[in-house]
């Protein structure tokens, strides 16, 4: 992400680079990602997806409950159907991630090399 380098805080510099790292099908909680980083916690992660997100892929970046981002539903759900990202229903019908099985915990595919973390 140096294209960014000196216009972005390190930390979202960080979150972001965590989020292009996250393979097509899968996603990461907001929780994981800080985890990863081993800084911040979800809601750091958040605020940083909400104001710098829209350069990455933003909707591998989800809620622990599975719910598609507010106000950006239709879109992230035609990002996971392209993906094939698992899903399944609520007992009303309402698409949500399946995060059992969309869930990466940043090892192996995708992963970039032998590093773990960034």
């Amino acid at each position: 992400m140096g294209r960014m380098s000196g216009e972005l805080p390190a930390y979202a510099e960080r979150v972001l680079e965590a989020a292009e790292r996250i393979p097509p099908g899968r996603v990461m909680t907001y929780g994981d990602v800080a985890e990863w980083l081993g800084e911040g916690g979800p809601r750091q992660v958040g605020r940083v997806m909400a104001l710098y997100g829209g350069a990455v892929p933003w909707w591998r970046v989800v809620r622990a409950d599975g719910v598609p981002l507010p106000g950006h539903e239709r879109r992230a759900l035609e990002h996971y159907r392209a993906e094939g990202t698992p899903l399944r229903e609520t007992p009303s019908g309402e698409p949500r991630l399946a995060m059992r099985r969309a869930r990466w915990d940043g090892h192996g595919e995708g992963a970039g090399g032998d590093e773990g973390h960034i």
